[in-house]
């Protein structure tokens, strides 16, 4: 890094203070606190998207939102030239530059040029005195208070040098072998929500960005999540990376698939409206445009801006409580309701009861049901065209990932289909990861975030066989299920969690089949469940294996609760360490809403007497 570099760094960094006494930490949402003390930190994300554009070679992107939080919160998170997250070797970093006390530790180098400065001129002032005394006795203690001086100074600058050392941006950057000095120009998109905080922060990332010299921090205003991180992955595959293109090919792979319904099929669906809680967030002027260019959905969005973002309204206030979103109520009885989350990542559908604010929860779980039951499906017609017959080398091979947060009920289920179901650690970052080592892995968490992944070996080899089947039999249901899995690819947004695009893939396929949400929702009953947490000392006590599911530290505690679930049928239970406060989360589900309390308490109370 070149002095100029450092200059500027070191400049624009002074005006960006971070707040005393706070301590980030970049997680699966990247940062999130109060917006009132997130100016530096999204100051110092836009240098580390800028270094993660430098060294990828690609453009990347940069989101201010806090999700489902309250609107007081913001946050910030990168997204990868995939359009994914920020890969996990990089969350240290973001750490350390975002709790860097001061403009200087970002800098390691000057750092060291301080030292060597202060080292220099002790000793010009031990000549200077040593000269001006002619007694032997006053050299010696002129010079043993310079050793100790100097001594004292380099070890403390040298401790706040290996303290810091990996909030230092030189390191990192020879670490990473980033080339700044006449490097490529770079690019980093930037967007935000709804949040009023939005505006002041994007502009301090857009600084941030362009304090690293040739970036470009292109602010595309307000969108959702999805939206930048479709973006970034498009712009890096050369597509157009703007909203309208966005909704093209969204509502162009809608269409084939509305196209490809098998003839005969009901379409209630089509003369009932779908009703979509949207937040109060960016969702509700989302939701607005896409209505407009739908003719085949009919679509009332409520919530769509008027009150408090996620305030009794949205996807985590749904799936959590289980009564209806503000605006929402008895009349509404009967109705296909949908709600997305203050970004518009979440999406889960409910329906409500009679005469009641109680609603039936459609959620994650039985979402990546549905789209597990029709790829599957297309699967199994495509398998039987004769083209595919010739060529059996390849057999695709579809994959389902959640976290043991899933519903058993859903677990089984998916089993009993003959889908491999896999479990990863909670988080989106490791469903996604694990996903990815699929041809076709669907992921989704029960809080609504989730999406489907296809390899590019496999939509090479479904591109090849539509065809050669639109050559020798156009119009098949062979060639038909080619065409569905090839939208689907496309509706669906491969780089994050999407509600809009997930909610179109929900809407095809519930035409597809002519199902409606009851219909649905009966695909399996969910065990009851109970979450828990209990308060510990030090929850780093607790080490778990197995996806979570298996504790291996401190001994014996697996045994005993063990021991509490074989008392109930269908009884399941696990902790885990959060990560991000000092609690132990408790998870127990059983054949009664009684006994999953009942299991839940035990385990509660083993973690209490052990660690509490």
């Amino acid at each position: 890094m070149n002095q100029q570099q450092r200059s500027i760094l070191i400049d624009l960094a002074s005006r960006f203070p971070p707040p005393s006494g706070v301590q980030f930490s970049y997680g699966t949402s990247g940062f999130r606190t109060d917006a009132s003390l997130l100016e530096s930190t999204v100051f110092r994300v836009g240098i580390l998207a800028a270094l993660r554009s430098i060294q990828t070679g690609s453009v990347v992107g940069l989101m201010v939102t806090a999700s489902h939080n309250v609107v007081s919160d913001n946050g910030v998170k990168v997204a990868d030239p995939s359009g994914g997250m920020l890969t996990q070797r990089w969350e240290p970093f973001a750490d350390a530059i975002a709790n860097a006390p001061d403009p200087h530790s970002l800098v390691q180098v000057k750092m060291l040029n301080d030292c060597n400065a202060f080292l220099f001129l002790d000793y010009h002032r031990f000549l200077v005195a040593v000269s001006a005394m002619g007694h032997p006795n006053q050299q010696r203690l002129v010079f043993v208070l310079f050793c100790f001086v100097s001594f004292f100074r380099f070890i403390s600058v040298s401790f706040i040098f290996n303290m810091g050392k990996e909030v230092l941006l030189d390191d990192f950057v020879k670490k990473e072998n980033i080339l700044l000095d006449g490097a490529p120009s770079s690019e980093v998109l930037l967007g935000r929500d709804t949040r009023p905080s939005g505006k002041l922060l994007v502009s301090a990332s857009a600084q941030g960005a362009t304090s690293i010299m040739g970036t470009t921090a292109n602010d595309m205003g307000i969108l959702t999540t999805p939206q930048l991180h479709w973006m970034v992955r498009s712009k890096n595959k050369g597509i157009e990376a703007t909203k309208n293109s966005y909704y093209d090919q969204l509502l162009m792979s809608y269409r084939l698939l509305f196209d490809c319904i098998p003839p005969g099929v009901s379409d209630n669906n089509m003369f009932e409206k779908l009703i979509v809680d949207c937040a109060d967030g960016v969702g509700g002027e989302e939701i607005e445009k896409l209505k407009a260019r739908l003719s085949d959905l009919k679509i009332e969005a409520r919530n769509i801006g008027a009150g408090v973002l996620n305030k009794g309204v949205g996807a985590d206030f749904v799936q959590k409580e289980k009564i209806v979103p503000r605006g929402f109520g008895p009349s509404d009885f009967g109705a296909r309701c949908a709600s997305l989350d203050g970004d518009a990542d979440r999406l889960v559908y409910f329906y409500i009861l009679s005469d009641s604010d109680k609603i039936k929860l459609v959620d994650g779980d039985k979402i990546l049901t549905l789209f597990a039951l029709f790829i599957k499906e297309q699967l199994g017609i495509l398998n039987g065209a004769e083209n595919v017959k010739a060529n059996n080398s390849y057999q695709p091979c579809l994959g389902v990932v959640q976290t043991a947060y899933a519903n058993g009920a859903s677990t089984d289920y998916l089993k009993q289909l003959g889908l491999e179901v896999v479990l990863t650690p909670t988080g989106v970052k490791y469903l996604h990861e694990k996903a990815a080592e699929y041809d076709i892995g669907i992921y989704f968490e029960a809080n609504g975030h989730g999406t489907i992944l296809f390899s590019e070996t496999f939509l090479c080899w479904l591109d090849t066989i539509n065809n050669d089947l639109l050559s020798t039999s156009r119009g098949s249901e062979q060639q038909k299920a080619a065409l569905r899995l090839l939208a689907t690819s496309k509706l669906i947004n491969q780089a994050v969690g999407d509600a809009l695009s997930g909610m179109l893939l929900v809407e095809a396929i519930l035409l597809h089949w002519g199902w409606s949400i009851f219909r649905w929702n009966e695909l399996y009953q969910d065990l009851p469940s109970r979450q828990l947490k209990v308060k510990v000392i030090d929850r780093a006590a607790v080490v778990t294996a197995n996806a979570e599911t298996l504790v291996v530290k401190p001994p014996g505690i697996q045994e005993a609760i063990d021991v509490e679930t074989a008392k109930y049928p269908k009884g399941r239970c696990f902790i885990r360490p959060s990560g991000t406060e000092d609690v132990v989360r408790v998870y127990a589900e059983a054949l009664t809403q009684e006994a999953a309390d009942d299991l839940a308490r035990s385990a509660a109370r083993l973690v209490d007497q052990l660690l509490g």
